[in-house]
């Protein structure tokens, strides 16, 4: 039960194709950014989207995956955890960053649409 403390499950499509590094524990890590939308209607009546940006990481063979078969606008299923990262910009500034850890992930595109 501990797992379900923290843990997040996202469906969206990638804004940009998915950038891969090796840590300097020579691990892999590929990160991307998932766009998820939702939409209602507002009290006039119109329909509205809106699109929340979620940064995305994943280590080892998730990673190597993910960087290999996942372009911009992949649809994506992703299931992982927050992290906070508090940090100082370049200008003294107190910053907080919120990454998913990815656990898990499906592609949801067609597989026509995946190998074009």
């Amino acid at each position: 039960m501990n797992t379900v403390q923290n843990s997040v499950t996202l469906i969206g499509n990638l804004g940009k194709d998915p950038v891969t590094n090796t840590t300097n524990k020579k691990s892999t890590m590929t990160s991307f950014s998932l766009a998820t939308n939702t939409s209602y209607n507002n009290k006039k009546g119109d329909r509205i989207t809106a699109t929340e940006w979620h940064r995305c990481v994943a280590f080892g063979n998730k990673a190597e995956v993910l960087g290999q078969y996942a372009r911009k606008g992949s649809k994506l299923a992703v299931q992982g955890q927050l992290r906070y990262n508090r940090y100082t910009d370049k200008d003294g500034v107190e910053r907080l960053s919120v990454d998913i850890i990815v656990h898990d992930f499906i592609f949801l595109d067609k597989r026509s649409e995946q190998a074009a």
